[in-house]
């Protein structure tokens, strides 16, 4: 896994120890590189979560059950398994 540097520095200014600041351009497509890298990042654990509810459903029998052993809303597991598992 590559995350772009969104720091790069791109030149020393005539100063000793001063680092020029990229210019926003630069900047500014930088984050929108790491901002993509981090959803896709998002995107797979939340497929990944998706599919270990969906084990935990079918171990414990049901959604119900599972949200109740994890002490969470099982319409919120159920949208989860159901979005995050169909292609």
């Amino acid at each position: 896994m590559t995350i772009a540097n969104p720091l790069a520095h791109r030149g020393v200014s005539d100063s000793l120890g001063e680092v020029e600041t990229p210019p926003w351009r630069d900047r500014l497509h930088d984050a929108d590189q790491l901002l993509e890298q981090l959803e896709a990042q998002v995107e797979a654990a939340r497929r990944r979560r998706a599919a270990a509810l969906k084990e935990g459903a079918e171990e414990l029998g049901s959604v119900y059950a599972l949200a109740k052993d994890l002490d969470l809303s099982w319409t919120a597991v159920a949208h989860a398994i159901k979005k995050y598992t169909t292609e």
